[in-house]
């Protein structure tokens, strides 16, 4: 057999490369590397969603949320990577969340949620002729399990997690979670640390048009997205944070 040379393996996504790669699936993680971040958090009061937005025109309403989405009453998504690509899988899991509370008449497990959505993305990293989806979507809230996130990515595999950073600040916030985090965190101290986070990774002060945070509380198990007063009163409590670096 002559020389095959890498390239081969770009074209198709069904074949493997001779060491048990498929190129293609690898590249779709590259536009979640290069999105901006995203953090997941569970904690003893429920679940926290914070995002870093970019406008790209000052005509944008900033009002409106681009990467972070509910999903039903009790769970809501924070995304990563190609806009597009996110907005379909969110759709899919919409309907499968309102599918499972007509067929059992019951709210959708978290990691129901995430698994599916990992069953959609492989199903296009197997066949001729689609490409696989370029982000990863973190979805969190409240079931009878408790405070649960988890995480889909391009590959279709799926992961739980305490908390979790996705985007191109992930590998700064990630060390940040694993030093800072605890599961006994109340909804207002894991809104905080989400937002020293944030602060590592974003260039300037937290801005309104910038942050979007959502909260799924576990006394009333409802998404809510909040509001900027409410971001800010946060953000002074992730001063706490900022205090203990310099010690």
């Amino acid at each position: 057999m002559g020389f095959v040379p890498p390239s081969a393996y770009d074209r198709a996504i069904t074949v493997f490369s001779p060491d048990g790669r498929i190129f293609q699936v690898e590249y779709a993680f590259e536009p979640v590397r290069k999105g901006t971040t995203a953090i997941g958090m569970a904690c003893n009061g429920g679940v926290v969603l914070a995002v870093e937005e970019r406008p790209f025109s000052v005509l944008q309403d900033v009002n409106v949320p681009q990467k972070l989405f509910q999903i039903d009453e009790h769970v809501g998504a924070a995304v990563a990577g190609l806009m597009g690509d996110a907005r379909i899988m969110v759709d899919q899991a919409r309907i499968y969340a309102q599918s499972n509370r007509l067929m059992y008449d019951e709210p959708i497990g978290i990691e129901v949620l995430g698994k599916r959505a990992g069953d959609i993305a492989q199903l296009y990293t197997q066949h001729a002729g689609v490409r696989p989806f370029g982000a990863s979507i973190i979805f969190a809230g409240i079931d009878k399990t408790g405070s649960r996130v988890f995480l889909s990515e391009p590959s279709g595999a799926y992961w739980g997690f305490k908390a979790v950073a996705i985007g191109a600040g992930a590998d700064v916030v990630k060390p940040i979670l694993e030093k800072e985090y605890r599961e006994d965190m109340n909804l207002d101290e894991a809104a905080a640390l989400a937002l020293y986070c944030l602060s590592k990774v974003m260039e300037g002060k937290l801005e309104p048009s910038k942050i979007k945070m959502a909260f799924v509380d576990k006394e009333t198990k409802k998404f809510r997205i909040l509001s900027w007063e409410e971001i800010e009163k946060y953000a002074k409590k992730a001063n706490s944070f900022k205090a203990a670096d310099r010690g």
